[in-house]
C-alpha cells in the first residue's frame, strides 16, 4: 500500500515537473514570437521599395491581426485550446495555423490561374459559402444544438488525427476560418495577389500563399501561448469547461455567419460599414502599410442586394441561434435578451441607411497606395 502510495506521489511529481519543463519551453517560444512579431511589423511598416517575396509575403500576414475581419480568429482558437495541457494545445494552435496557411495556399493557386483580385470572385463565393455554413454547424455543435462531425473531412484527414479528435478539429477551424481576412486585404497582400496572378506560376502562387498564412497564423500562436501561460489551466478550466464550449461555439457561430454572408452578398455590407472604415482609418493613421488598402476591389456574393440585407442576413443567423438557445433551455438570460436587443437595433441602423459612410471602403487617404509597398504592377481582370 505504501509502495503504492508513493508510486502515484512520484508519478504527480514528474507530470508536475513535465508541465513546467513545458510551459517554460512555451514562455520561451513566447518571447521569440513577439520579438519576431514585433520587428516584422517595424519592417513593414518603416522599410520602403520592398519587392514581392518570402519576407515582405510573411511579414504581409503578420500585419493582418489588426484588420477586424482576422482579429476574431482569436476567439475561436484560444477557447478550443484553454483546458488542454500547454504541449497539446500548442500542438492545437500549430494546427490552426497550418489550416489557415493550406487555405491560402489554395488561394494562390487560384489566383495564379485565374488572375488577379476579380479572378477570385467566383471561387471565393462558393468557399464562403461552404467554409461559413461548416462553421456555423460546428458552432451549434458547440452549443449542443445537433450533433455535427463531418465524415468528408474526417475521411481525408491523417489516421493519426482521426484518432484525436482535438487535434482534427484545430485543423478543421483553422483550414474553414482561414477564409477570413481574404476580403480585407492590407496593401501587401494586395499587391502580393497582383504579383501571383501576373506571373501565373502554381508553385509560386501555393508557395506564397502558405507563406503568408503561416505569417497570419504566428500572431495567433502568440496570443495562444499567452493563454497557456497565464492560468492553472486544469483547475481553471475544470469549473469553467461549460462556459469555454460556449464561448467557442458562438465565437464560432458569428464568425459562420459573417464568412456566410460574404458569401452570399459579397463584402460591401461590411466594407462600407462605420465599423469596418473607422478601424481601418485608425490603424491607417498611425501605420498606413499595416492597413487595409483603400478602394481595393470587393469581391460580389451569389446574390446582388442592397447593404442593409447582408447586415439583416448576419444579424438573423445570430438571432436564430439565440432563439435556438431560449429552446433548448426554456428560458432567456439577461445577457441573451440584451444582446438581442442590440442586434435588432443594429438591424434596424442598417435598414436606415445610418451605418453606412459615404466614403465606403475608400477611406479618406493622399495614399493610392500607402508608402512601404512597390507595386511592380497592377491590373483586374474584368
Amino acid at each position: 500500500m505504501w509502495i503504492s502510495t508513493a508510486q502515484k506521489f512520484a508519478k504527480i511529481a514528474m507530470n508536475n515537473q513535465s508541465q513546467q519543463s513545458a510551459r517554460v519551453i512555451l514562455a520561451i517560444i513566447g518571447i521569440a514570437l513577439f520579438v519576431g512579431i514585433g520587428a516584422g511589423l517595424f519592417w513593414l511598416a518603416t522599410t520602403s521599395g520592398q519587392s514581392v517575396g518570402v519576407l515582405l509575403t510573411f511579414a504581409a500576414g503578420l500585419s493582418m491581426i489588426f484588420l477586424p475581419c482576422t482579429l476574431p480568429l482569436v476567439f475561436v482558437i484560444v477557447p478550443l485550446t484553454l483546458g488542454k495541457s500547454p504541449a497539446k494545445g500548442f500542438t492545437m494552435a500549430l494546427l490552426f495555423g497550418l489550416g489557415i496557411s493550406i487555405t491560402l495556399a489554395i488561394y494562390g493557386v487560384v489566383v495564379s490561374q485565374l488572375g488577379g483580385y476579380f479572378g477570385l470572385d467566383n471561387f471565393t463565393r462558393y468557399m464562403f459559402l461552404f467554409a461559413g455554413t461548416i462553421a456555423i454547424l460546428f458552432g451549434w455543435s458547440e452549443l449542443r444544438f445537433i450533433r455535427f462531425s463531418p465524415p468528408e473531412f474526417a475521411g481525408a484527414s491523417p489516421s493519426w488525427l482521426q484518432k484525436r479528435g482535438d487535434y482534427a478539429k484545430a485543423l478543421g477551424m483553422g483550414v474553414l476560418l482561414g477564409n477570413a481576412g481574404v476580403g480585407c486585404p492590407n496593401p501587401a497582400f494586395y499587391v502580393i495577389l497582383t504579383y501571383i496572378a501576373g506571373l501565373g506560376s502554381v508553385g509560386v502562387g501555393a508557395g506564397l500563399g502558405f507563406v503568408h498564412g503561416l505569417g497570419r497564423a504566428v500572431p495567433i500562436l502568440a496570443i495562444v501561448i499567452l493563454a497557456l501561460l497565464g492560468m492553472n489551466a486544469t483547475k481553471w478550466v475544470a469549473s469553467r469547461k461549460a462556459n469555454i464550449d460556449k464561448i467557442m461555439g458562438w465565437s464560432l457561430v458569428v464568425a459562420g455567419a459573417f464568412i456566410l454572408t460574404y458569401g452570399l452578398w459579397g463584402m460591401r455590407w461590411w466594407e462600407d460599414s462605420i465599423f469596418h472604415v473607422s478601424w481601418n482609418q485608425f490603424v491607417l493613421n498611425i501605420a498606413p502599410a499595416l492597413a487595409e488598402t483603400p478602394n481595393h476591389p470587393i469581391a460580389a456574393g451569389a446574390f446582388d442586394g442592397p447593404t442593409w440585407i447582408g447586415w439583416l442576413t448576419w444579424i438573423g443567423v445570430i438571432l436564430l441561434s439565440i432563439a435556438w438557445n431560449w429552446l433548448k433551455k426554456k428560458r432567456a438570460s439577461a445577457t441573451s435578451v440584451i444582446v438581442s436587443l442590440l442586434l435588432v437595433i443594429l438591424g434596424l441602423l442598417s435598414f436606415a441607411g445610418v451605418i453606412e459612410t459615404k466614403h465606403g471602403h475608400g477611406v479618406e487617404t493622399d495614399h493610392a497606395h500607402p508608402p512601404g509597398v512597390e507595386v511592380e504592377h497592377e491590373h483586374t481582370n474584368e
